[in-house]
């Protein structure tokens, strides 16, 4: 089975985020998406991330480290969350991506893991 990464994409409209209790139906519509990925086996890992004002960069040039505050693109679209599953194709991934956009809520990219080599 090949891997893909769904990405969950959101916008940085500079409305402040809702609450955790208007987000506790998205939380529970996720965490039954979860199970169902899992006991499909089609799970692979999740996570949520927080917003991009928390990232750092870190980049290595002519033998210096650089560290810096803040995502490394400049923009109002931000991947929110993942999950890699496993698939039979990429239609197949496209079906889970659908039912994790309802979930959720937002958009979700879907990209194709890269075979390893030998593969």
């Amino acid at each position: 089975m090949k891997q893909y990464l769904l990405s969950v994409q959101l916008v940085d409209d500079g409305t402040p985020p809702p609450s955790p209790e208007e987000m506790q139906p998205a939380y529970e519509a996720v965490a039954a998406f979860n199970a169902r990925l899992q006991e499909s086996g089609a799970w692979v890992f999740a996570g949520g991330l927080h917003p991009p004002a928390t990232a750092t960069v870190v980049r290595v040039a002519g033998g210096e480290t650089l560290v810096t505050d803040g995502p490394f693109a400049e923009g109002k679209e931000y991947i929110g969350g993942f999950w890699i599953i496993k698939a039979d194709d990429l239609d197949a991934a496209l079906e889970w991506a659908a039912r994790g956009s309802e979930a959720c809520g937002s958009p979700v990219e879907v990209r194709p893991f890269q075979d390893e080599a030998g593969e």
